[in-house]
């Protein structure tokens, strides 16, 4: 397969679809199947997923009785089956379908010209405008059964797994409208028992407030299930004698809605989406107590029949159908994003506020470079001793310039300080530095332009040294401020360096959020205009360590150029801790979210004219280069990290917490892959 093509990074192609019915025409209501079938095919559509009743109609009430009506609806779905031979997606459709004494009302599964199986709906509603059990039976019981449609058996029963053999993570399960109702949905019993792909076919009149609750029924199966769900209810051509029809179409994904279309539609809509069949099996490996509810459930979930069939997907490029974030850690959505800034800042004052409390209200001690880091935890600890009700003169911030120290930066730490009124000291650290240096003999000492690890690592060690000792000296505890990007990449000096503190407040936040919580700082008005004006010039400043001079005509030192742009670092970060992706899916997912800065949305206040691309080549080098960070070089440095708050759902690189990894093994097997598997252009 192409490496663009969806279908090799393990996505697949769905629709939830609703069509103008035509009340008890079952050939012109399988003709609109059809219709929508051929186009989602020519798409790439693996599954498309029809409403409740389809070929018949929902609201036909005693009609479902007549004979006519149930042998016109055998004989397209007969015919209807055989037309999709050459068609992709597998096929879900409505269909009322006579079994021993009864009428019931099923899901039928076709793909590749038959009928791969029926799914009977268990839970018939009786309540306010519904009575379907004066027509119908219920299926809740039916399980092992064979049902014959025209000249054919086929499964039979509410126990019926679909799983495609050629497209890993693709099992799918058949669930009927009210069937997601009720406290324990089919759908539940289902996921348990292997079922990634949830589906819904419904009727579901619309009143006032029901596609809502429709939504959170939707949303909260994908989320507990850890699976993809997909909604398509009835819309035009219902009968409206009594009630009335949206048609509304969703498909989630582990609880994120992907697609949804336009409700109350005028002719056949859909919504279509690429699920992701590898995130949704990584959160449920992650999730044990998801394996353990199937143990617990174990005499309803072991006896699902599973059908298999071959999906036979295209291995082309059809572009990728979902939206990717840029910055996963930062939603390009306004509402979530302010929602996710209060949360995260909240997490650090709050967790820095209980740390006090329990080591008696020590003072904080804080270096402060004027960088996004420091600047960030400054403005945390000056809103937690607000919160505790003490002085900000309780924090010691100290700028300590060396060799690098520009200007601007050590200006914002100066202004910074002084508007917030915290106790502010200076130590040039520039004459014990060059005490150290002679003293161990290192060529700068004797005027050579040296500026190896050893000449970087005496200032940024020097630095750590002098505020541990300051806060003996002055009864505080050391705030660290390194952040989640610069532990996942080792960028940071190990033991006596910026990589220890009593207590780190900036650990589980990555680069990518840092400069928004700056931001939202700002613009929340948690702060006075003074300190606002300030956190606008640090967000202005080059990402920089300032341990190397720079010469009249050289740029200043970069963290980026060396470890690469945070902005891919964290997109891989996030996929690598949360779902645990191979790098060539990374890669995949990189493509799409980065080659392209005038496609999709950017998280709010940032800045045109820092918007960057990146193409394949430099997605291949900066992921080879953080696995080899990752995985390979700076695990040591995390497993010895202080304490502080993980902030993430993507994730913390704690040993206590998220991550336990060693730290002397290799990163041949992910630079393998790498090599092998991603393309360089």
């Amino acid at each position: 397969m192409d490496f663009r093509s969806v279908y090799r990074h393990h996505f697949l192609r769905t629709a939830a679809a609703t069509l103008h019915t035509s009340m008890a025409e079952p050939a012109a209501n399988a003709a609109a199947v059809l219709e929508t079938a051929r186009a989602c095919s020519a798409e790439g559509v693996g599954l498309v997923v029809f409403p409740e009743l389809t070929l018949s109609g929902y609201s036909l009430e005693d009609i479902l009785l007549q004979d006519t009506l149930l042998e016109a609806v055998e004989r397209e779905l007969v015919a209807l089956a055989a037309a999709t031979a050459e068609l992709l997606p597998v096929l879900v459709v409505g269909a009322p379908l006579r079994y021993r004494h009864r009428i019931h009302n099923t899901a039928v599964v076709i793909h590749g010209g038959r009928i791969l199986g029926v799914v009977p709906k268990s839970y018939l509603p009786t309540y306010r405008e519904f009575y379907e059990r004066r027509q119908l039976a219920p299926g809740d019981d039916v399980r092992g059964a064979t049902i014959r449609i025209g000249h054919d058996v086929h499964p039979f029963g509410a126990d019926l797994l679909f799983a495609a053999d050629d497209l890993p993570g693709f099992v799918l399960h058949v669930e009927i409208c009210e069937d997601y109702w009720v406290p324990i949905p089919p759908s539940a019993e289902a996921a348990l028992a292997g079922a990634t792909v949830l589906a819904n076919l419904s009727g579901s009149p619309i009143t006032v407030g029901r596609a809502e609750h429709r939504r959170l029924l939707c949303r909260s199966a994908s989320s507990r299930n850890l699976s993809a769900y997909v909604y398509a209810a009835a819309g035009e051509g219902e009968s409206t004698t009594d009630v009335a029809w949206d048609g509304q179409t969703m498909i989630f994904e582990n609880g994120e809605l992907l697609a949804e279309s336009d409700r109350f539609p005028q002719g056949p809509r859909r919504a279509v989406a690429d699920i992701d069949l590898d995130l949704l099996a990584a959160e449920r490996r992650r999730q044990g107590t998801f394996d353990d509810n199937r143990r617990t459930h174990a005499a309803r979930t072991d006896d699902f029949r599973t059908v298999p069939f071959r999906l036979d997907p295209p291995g082309d490029d059809i572009g990728l159908r979902r939206t990717v974030e840029r910055f996963p850690f930062v939603p390009a959505d306004p509402a979530r994003l302010e929602q996710d800034c209060y949360e995260a800042y909240s997490i650090q004052v709050s967790g820095l506020e209980q740390r006090l409390r329990a080591i008696g209200q020590p003072k904080i001690v804080i270096g402060v470079s004027g960088g996004l880091d420091s600047t960030h935890a400054l403005i945390v600890a000056a809103r937690a001793m607000d919160r505790l009700g003490r002085p900000r003169s309780d924090i010691l911030a100290f700028t300590m310039p060396g060799f690098a120290t520009s200007d601007h930066t050590r200006n914002n730490a100066v202004a910074l300080s002084r508007a917030l009124g915290v106790t502010f000291e200076t130590i040039d650290i520039t004459p014990t530095a060059r005490t150290m240096l002679d003293e161990i003999g290192h060529p700068f000492a004797r005027g050579e332009a040296v500026y190896d690890v050893t000449f970087e690592n005496v200032q940024a060690g020097l630095r750590t040294d002098y505020l541990f000792r300051l806060a003996n000296q002055r009864g505080g505890i050391v705030l660290g401020t390194g952040d989640l990007s610069e532990l996942a990449l080792g960028w940071s000096t190990y033991g006596v360096g910026d990589q220890m503190s009593h207590y780190n407040v900036n650990g589980g936040v990555p680069k990518t959020l840092m400069q928004h919580l700056i931001r939202w700082v700002v613009s929340s008005e948690q702060f006075d205009d003074t300190v606002s004006g300030v956190l606008r010039s640090v967000l202005d400043t080059e990402i920089t360590p300032e341990l190397v001079p720079a010469d009249s005509d050289a740029e200043v030192q970069s963290s980026q150029a060396t470890v690469g742009p945070y902005a891919l670092q964290d997109f891989t970060l996030w996929y690598t801790l949360r779902h645990g992706f191979r790098p060539s899916k990374i890669a995949f997912l990189a493509g799409h979210a980065w080659s392209d800065p005038a496609a999709g949305a950017w998280p709010p206040g940032f800045p045109e004219d820092e918007r960057p691309a990146y193409d394949a080549a430099e997605i291949r080098r900066w992921l080879q280069v953080f696995a080899r960070r990752f995985f390979a070089f700076s695990q040591f440095k995390r497993s010895a990290l202080p304490n502080g708050p993980k902030v993430s759902a993507g994730g913390a690189l704690s040993p206590r917490g998220d991550w336990r990894a060693p730290s002397d093994m290799s990163a041949a097997l992910w630079l393998a892959e790498i090599e092998r598997e991603v393309p360089e252009t």
